[in-house]
């Protein structure tokens, strides 16, 4: 891949300066008076994993001594290319009718494999379930990868099982529902990322492929996670009652808890107290009868930590009183050894008592929850850092901005 002409010019600054990624980090960090910036995000700088805000890039100015409008400029022409780039990877990747595998799936065995079926070849059962099970695997990858790497990484395997999905024979219903799950986790990924447009066409394909393999769950999947990026809590809310409709029956436990736990939340932003307390025991039942483990692959993140965190997030729009014993057992589960899905508990936990009135405590799991997203930068946690910075008190400025320079 061809390294951005902008990236090229922030390495090559830096260089000049005869600095390391961790001294230019010290360097801006110098002049902006905060220690905000790092050594790995100079590195995701240079390698076009991400671009720099002008708040931002007016310190890398000074720090380098050039002339802020240059660099803003630049900037500026490296995220109109992104977008370009991003527009032209959705009109590329039509599942449903096929695609040539691109360069960077057929680097990875997965990727040469769907090369070679391209020949003409029939797809076997092996190469089937490689496919299939490497999509269920990428589901598990969102607590270990950075945004940019995992939207890599996913996106490669679409082009596989895009490709193999024009000689499927027999196994073209489950290469169809994999492909529609790899797409829901590209939306995802994307949307974290700021990409809403590209977000929405791939939850469009996913709902594309659900109706294609006769498999409403999966309908149900990119209806839920679309319900984040919602423009208001009314519409979020009838994606959900879709979703629910989606996935009842035997073997959508833990997915029927996490969309009426998604209800839960919506109705509690409303104000709608009955509403949300009766989707919340709804989501409670149906997790009773769950196995997150043992179901769709794409339900593996509802962890008991994740429902505490459901939990809190309706308890704090509410301000109901079971939110500080919700809080209590919530860090007990947690424990001292943080699991990778608890960056999400510990934001929706500091996101809640800030907003139901507990500021000293909220504060305190604030700074908690900054220390764990960083060790563990994974796709999980810009939403809930501009969530816990929009809510901090004034007081806590330094936190509140380092929080929004994370999420951006």
């Amino acid at each position: 891949m061809t390294a951005d002409p902008f990236a090229e010019l922030l390495l090559r600054l830096r260089k000049e300066a005869g600095r390391t990624q961790e001294q230019q980090a010290a360097a801006i960090n110098a002049v902006s008076g905060r220690h905000t910036v790092t050594r790995r995000e100079i590195n995701r700088y240079e390698h076009s994993e991400n671009i720099p805000t002008n708040h931002t890039l007016a310190h890398i100015a000074v720090a380098c001594g050039v002339p802020f409008e240059e660099l803003q400029k630049e900037a500026k022409a490296a995220r109109a290319r992104r977008r370009k780039e991003d527009q032209d990877d959705v009109k590329r990747r039509t599942l449903l009718g096929g695609a040539a595998v691109g360069a960077a799936a057929a680097a990875e065995p997965w990727g040469r494999l769907a090369f070679a079926l391209g020949k003409g070849s029939t797809i076997d059962s092996a190469s089937a379930a490689a496919l299939v099970d490497r999509a269920a695997e990428l589901h598990l990858s969102e607590l270990d990868l950075s945004g940019r790497r995992l939207q890599s990484v996913v996106e490669s395997h679409l082009d596989a099982i895009t490709a193999a999905l024009t000689h499927a024979g027999e196994y073209e219903r489950a290469l169809t529902i994999a492909a529609g799950e790899t797409a829901a986790l590209a939306g995802w990924v994307a949307w974290d990322l700021g990409e809403h447009q590209k977000a929405g066409a791939y939850y469009k394909v996913t709902s594309e492929c659900a109706e294609a393999a006769g498999h409403p769950p999966l309908r149900g999947l990119a209806l839920t996670y679309a319900s984040y990026g919602a423009a208001t809590p009314k519409k979020a809310l009838e994606l959900l009652s879709q979703a629910a409709q989606d996935v009842r029956g035997h073997g959508n436990a833990t997915a029927a808890a996490w969309v009426h736990g998604r209800q839960a939340e919506e109705a509690a932003q409303t104000g709608d107290e009955t509403g949300a307390m009766r989707a919340l025991e709804r989501a409670r039942f149906a997790y009773d009868f769950a196995d997150h483990v043992n179901e769709q692959a794409w339900v593996r993140f509802v962890t008991p930590y994740r429902m505490d965190s459901l939990a809190l997030s309706v308890y704090g729009h509410l301000r109901r009183k079971e939110l500080t014993t919700t809080a209590d057992s919530a860090v007990a589960r947690l424990g001292e050894a943080l699991p990778d899905s608890g960056v999400v508990v510990l934001g929706d936990l500091a996101s809640a008592l800030l907003r139901g009135g507990d500021v000293d405590r909220g504060v305190y799991v604030s700074h908690a929850f900054a220390a764990a997203a960083r060790a563990k930068p994974n796709t999980m946690g810009k939403e809930r850092a501009r969530a816990v910075a929009a809510r901090l008190p004034r007081r806590e400025r330094e936190l509140s901005y380092h929080l929004e320079q994370f999420a951006s």
